[in-house]
């Protein structure tokens, strides 16, 4: 059965695993999926590239350099990706209490406490120091200036421009000139907004409940935007999406398919391609159980009608 399923961008992944953004692209295209390469990956757009024979997507931010930003969909095209995912809700980086609370920094500092959690990861160390990709691969070296990681670290958060607009989303659909994807979209105004600027679909995200508390979660305020706007563009979803019977939910309230996070990462961190490989093949399982159990065979042809009325909010319910 194929899968409405994506691999969503995650910054950093190369952490997680050494060659991270590799291995679990490697996964993604062999489960016949599409994998989406985060602007601050660890491997860049060209390793990833050199990695898969299929295309693949890649992730924006867009940053106060639109020099580089231009450059960066110019390599995006060159490496032969399908669709540019423009990422809306980060433009201001949200407080994340357990980066504050754990001391997470970027580059990480070599306190007593970080030594010894490190030594306690052979197999991660190995591998990391077993490669050389220990940077944001696809801004080191194509930045003046920054030379080091802290000047990376430094240059990266404070290039996220909180000034983006709609103009500039022109802007960059017209320099792009390919399949472009709006992520972020958790409103129905905006949905409507991203159609009229010419987006050929929106994923409707909360990024992961991180950005900001207290933000509705995404599949409950789906079936208002696929109502406004789905019979015109593709509407996906990411945020909270752990299994197969999550996917079959959102399909069931419209989204034409999911983006999935947190769960192969932890494929990946645990057993690196072969993680993430057993991840999706979870899904893929739980997906075909569930459509089975609901009597159905085809997941494209699933509505509502298979969810419990009154577990979702209908789109006349939601509140903006």
């Amino acid at each position: 059965m194929a899968m409405p399923l994506a691999i969503a961008p995650t910054g950093l992944a190369g952490m997680i695993h050494a060659d991270g953004e590799i291995l679990a692209a490697r996964a993604a295209t062999a489960a016949g999926i599409r994998y989406t390469l985060s602007t601050v990956s660890i491997c860049s757009i060209e390793d990833i590239a050199e990695a898969i024979a299929s295309p693949f997507w890649f992730q924006l931010y867009v940053m106060r350099d639109r020099e580089f930003v231009g450059r960066l969909i110019d390599r995006a095209k060159a490496a032969g990706c399908d669709a540019l995912v423009l990422t809306l809700d980060l433009q201001l980086s949200g407080q994340r209490h357990k980066d504050l609370k754990n001391g997470l920094t970027t580059p990480p500092r070599l306190t007593p406490a970080n030594v010894i959690n490190l030594l306690t990861k052979p197999r991660w160390l190995k591998g990391m120091l077993g490669t050389r990709r220990h940077y944001f691969g696809n801004i080191m070296g194509h930045v003046k200036g920054v030379d080091d990681l802290h000047q990376l670290a430094d240059w990266t958060y404070d290039q996220f421009d909180p000034r983006l607009n709609w103009d500039d989303i022109q802007w960059i659909k017209d320099r792009w000139g390919g399949t472009l994807i709006l992520k972020g979209i958790l409103d129905v105004e905006d949905a409507r907004l991203a159609l009229a600027c010419g987006a050929d679909a929106i994923v409707v995200s909360n990024h992961g409940g991180r950005q900001l508390d207290g933000a509705p979660s995404s599949i409950s305020i789906l079936p208002a935007i696929v109502e406004a706007v789905g019979e015109r563009m593709e509407v996906w979803l990411d945020s909270g999406i752990r299994s197969g019977q999550d996917v079959i939910k959102a399909v069931a309230l419209g989204a034409k398919g999911v983006m999935l996070g947190r769960a192969h990462l932890y494929g990946l961190g645990a057993m690196g391609e072969a993680g993430v490989a057993k991840a999706l093949e979870i899904i893929a399982t739980e997906m075909d159980l569930t459509l089975a159990l609901c009597g159905h065979t085809d997941v494209l042809k699933i509505d509502r009608s298979i969810l419990q009325p009154g577990t979702y909010p209908l789109p006349n319910q939601t509140r903006f």
